[in-house]
């Protein structure tokens, strides 16, 4: 395997995390009775460029067509995302002029806000049952991959972007030299670009590795997403620390001729932070693996010790990175009696693998579990607030990232 951004062979491991169907791919009845196809889970670590990745086992086309993950359905989502477009008003004088184009726009989760306040926007979204929803709400969204061959269409069109963004996206894209590029071709000359993705530095320090599956095809430190934006002739001008998915990054990225914006100290400071945590030594990178194996072990011993006393267990969140968790650690319907979620869209359906059933969130009430294993633990505390109710009985909640806690 070569590296998706230098191209160097790559043969160091990062961690291998077994073998996992696809973590949005939720089972109808019927397909129970089928072969349900796993992948590896092996990722990867250029000891050149340091980018963290996965091989390529499936097309983003199959795994993006009908896609189960609506944003819409977290409010603390929703009131990140309402922040971000005022802050970006303020800042940037974002106005009725302007043009924001999102990249992934999901359900309009975040360009509904722009078009409250009059702001042209455009999205781009390539599943087309997620995109349906957002076009119902009024908003103009294209079903295609964002590439260059999109950008240079868009533009052709006279579309150029004033705001160009994009939130956990990046690491979706397989082929991210082409992504990227395709970001400086629609770029307008003085324009912005804001993209938002997990931090490599916080899936480490806070053993994140249910983040990793077959949809997230790179991890990026700020020293590696740092040469790749400045590969294709885009400068970061600033950079945030942001505490959503258990710890994002935001950068700001100009066009490197655009002598508007001024490089903001957070970028050097980022960089001497990573340096001094070790990002750019190989060896770093081999630490994580060995600490993953202990959380699964922690996790199972205490399934296996609540389950000897007969209590029951439940899961909330049919999240993708539950998916993860349960498939590694082997965790199926011995453990999990069921998983409650809010999407109608996973409703009745099976989580991959697992093949746990999923059901509507009134059923916590009807059985009254001893325990909810919270897998989405990035919204633990809304999750937590929402099912207060379960003290009644005297329910108690479980978390298992970064440690395993029960609250």
């Amino acid at each position: 395997m070569n590296c998706r951004f230098c191209n160097h062979k790559i043969e160091t491991l990062f961690v291998s995390l077994g073998s996992s169907p696809l973590a949005n791919s939720y089972l109808s009845k019927e397909q129970l009775s089928k072969t349900e196809p796993f992948y590896p889970l092996d990722v990867y670590v250029c000891d050149k460029c340091f980018l963290v990745q996965l091989f390529e086992f499936e097309s983003p086309e199959n795994i993006f067509s009908d896609y189960a993950y609506f944003s819409s359905y977290s409010q603390t989502w929703l009131k990140h995302s309402q922040a971000y477009v005022d802050k970006m008003i303020r800042l940037f004088g974002i106005n009725k002029k302007s043009l924001v184009i999102e990249i992934a726009s999901n359900d309009g989760y975040l360009l509904q806000y722009f078009i409250k306040k009059g702001i042209p926007v455009l999205g781009i979204e390539p599943a087309l049952n997620v995109a349906k929803v957002a076009q119902g709400k009024g908003i103009p969204t294209e079903v295609v991959f964002f590439g260059t061959e999109t950008a240079k269409r868009l533009v052709g069109q006279g579309k150029r972007a004033d705001l160009l963004l994009g939130n956990n996206v990046l690491a979706h894209v397989p082929n991210l030299n082409d992504f990227v590029k395709g970001l400086s071709i629609l770029l307008k000359s003085d324009g912005i670009i804001t993209m938002e993705f997990p931090h490599l530095l916080r899936l480490m320090e806070s053993n994140q590795f249910d983040t990793i599956y077959q949809e997230h095809f790179s991890y990026f430190s700020f020293l590696t997403v740092e040469k790749v934006f400045s590969a294709h002739g885009l400068v970061i001008f600033d950079v945030e620390e942001l505490s959503t998915h258990g710890g994002s990054l935001r950068i700001f990225v100009k066009h490197q001729k655009d002598s508007t914006k001024l490089i903001s100290e957070r970028v050097s400071n980022m960089l001497d932070k990573e340096i001094s945590l070790g990002f750019n030594q190989i060896s770093h990178y081999l630490t994580f693996d060995k600490q993953v194996r202990k959380i699964k072990r922690d996790i199972l011993d205490f399934l296996i010790k609540v389950k000897q006393e007969g209590k029951v267990i439940v899961g909330y969140g049919a999240a993708a990175k539950g998916n993860t968790l349960l498939n590694y650690c082997g965790i199926r319907k011995d453990f999990i009696d069921y998983v409650v979620d809010m999407n109608p869209y996973k409703q009745g359906r099976y989580l991959p693998g697992s093949r746990i059933f999923i059901e509507y969130p009134e059923k916590i009430k009807e059985t009254k579990p001893d325990y909810i294993l919270i897998l989405p633990w990035n919204i633990k505390d809304e999750v937590m607030e929402q099912l207060s109710f379960i003290r009644g009985w005297g329910g108690k909640f479980i978390v298992s990232i970064p440690e395993l806690k029960v609250f």
